[in-house]
């Protein structure tokens, strides 16, 4: 089969590629080269699953600017596709004196980030969130949460396939190479696809 494109991997970066190049670009082929029998099967399958709410990345970066509009994302497509999450939130907790100002520092940090619902908390309120839990001081960050990203993975691959796209599972890429071919329609009159092989 021939297609626009090909997306090698569908864990849960290939696959939200695909889909986002898919809405982009409907009127391109599609296809996601996957060399076990279901998506999301390695990593994005096996994570912590936390939902980071962008405390800890510099202020500025595309890093923190991303985590923080990708939690807001994140959480609205699963209320748009009934995916299970816990928004538990999280506490940062000091238990020495001298981690204390680290802890504010962070706290800044999340600010400048513009991460929802930051505070910081004293021993009582920590023991009140969390009985178990002892400290001096703590960061609390309730957008923190939880989701299981298979779910997630095997969501966009939905999507992406009723889209039109197409998944090749049990396709494991080995070779790929360059083939030159002339096209009239090209700025240079040539174009360079990509011919991909796999073990069978």
């Amino acid at each position: 089969s021939s297609f626009h494109v090909a997306v090698v991997g569908a864990g849960i970066v290939g696959l939200a590629t695909a889909r986002e190049l898919l809405q982009r670009h409907p009127s391109l082929t599609f296809a996601v080269l996957e060399k076990e029998q279901e998506p999301a099967h390695h990593q994005s399958g096996h994570n912590s699953g936390v939902i980071h709410s962008g405390i800890y990345y510099t202020p500025g970066s595309l890093k923190a600017k991303l985590c923080v509009q990708g939690a807001a994302l994140c959480y609205k497509y699963c209320d748009q596709k009934g995916i299970p999450y816990k928004q538990c939130g999280k506490l940062i907790v000091a238990v020495e004196h001298d981690e204390i100002p680290r802890l504010k520092a962070l706290y800044e940090r999340g600010l400048q980030n513009n991460v929802p619902g930051l505070k910081l908390i004293g021993a009582k309120e920590i023991q009140e969130k969390e009985p178990f839990c002892r400290g001096l001081m703590a960061l609390d960050s309730p957008y923190t949460g939880i989701v299981d990203y298979k779910q997630v993975a095997q969501s966009y691959a939905r999507d992406f396939q009723e889209a039109g796209g197409t998944i090749l599972t049990d396709f494991e890429v080995t070779n790929m190479e360059m083939a030159k071919e002339s096209s009239p329609g090209s700025e240079d009159g040539l174009k360079y696809p990509v011919i991909v092989r796999n073990k069978k």
